[in-house]
């Protein structure tokens, strides 16, 4: 049978894709992170489908769980929040279900960033302004970021900047990037994307740290710091200009 990782969206449970929710449904075991996927979402699963709670459980455990599901011939989903792609903690699930020989599938979902962009009214991109984006995180004591993706080292791009599970070192954050972005750079924190007790801080670099601690907000968010998030009066683009050559077939 298949273990199915799937993306349960960034916490808005109507948020998971089609292709998810008709997944969870056809899956008689369920694995997924207590801590973090909205339990609305179990409604999709089967009535009788075996439900567990990973968030106390360790990787050996989670493992012998997928495993024990497929040797009984079941399908198995396992929910994660956001995005299967960025920071979930995939990439290990499957190199122990290749050793096993446990065949499995993805499913994507909206990443934690999409639904803060989408909080915020705002492109991430926007022509002549900014191009590119920057996906990171910052060094904690238990796991290290790689040579050369520290901030200070991204931050030359001048590209806009995501940090994800940063909201506890807001302050780090602002002094590393403030000698390439400037105080006056818009900046944002988005906490609990899509719920119903989201929040939202707007403002400049050097006032966002402040910002952020007043309003309590020290994990489940996303920081955002760049150009584009206050872009203004910038020229359209290309895509659907009258100027564009456009043929008829």
């Amino acid at each position: 049978m298949t273990v199915y990782f799937i993306g349960a969206g960034p916490g808005a449970a109507d948020l998971i894709t089609v292709r998810g929710a008709r997944t969870l449904a056809a899956c008689q075991v369920c694995l997924y992170a207590g801590s973090l996927v909205p339990r609305e979402l179990l409604a999709e699963c089967p009535p009788d489908a075996r439900l567990v709670d990973t968030a106390q459980l360790t990787l050996d455990e989670i493992t012998a769980e997928l495993v024990r599901a497929h040797e009984e011939g079941h399908d198995v989903a396992r929910l994660h929040s956001g995005d299967p792609s960025v920071f979930s903690a995939v990439a290990e699930q499957m190199r122990r279900l290749d050793a096993a020989r446990v065949p499995y599938e993805v499913v994507p979902g909206v990443p934690a960033f999409a639904a803060a962009a989408a909080s915020l009214k705002r492109e991430l991109t926007v022509p002549t302004v900014g191009q590119t984006v920057i996906l990171t995180r910052v060094a904690k004591r238990a796991t290290a970021m790689p040579e050369g993706e520290d901030l200070a080292t991204l931050g030359r791009s001048g590209a806009l900047i995501v940090l994800h599970l940063a909201a506890g070192y807001v302050d780090r954050v602002v002094d590393e990037l403030l000698p390439h972005y400037g105080a006056d750079c818009p900046a944002a924190v988005v906490a609990y994307a899509s719920r119903p007790d989201e929040v939202i801080i707007r403002g400049t670099l050097d006032e966002i740290a402040g910002k952020t601690k007043e309003a309590g907000v020290l994990r489940t968010a996303v920081i955002m710091v760049g150009r584009t998030l206050g872009a203004e009066g910038f020229r359209d683009s290309h895509l659907y200009s009258a100027e564009r050559e456009r043929h008829v077939c």
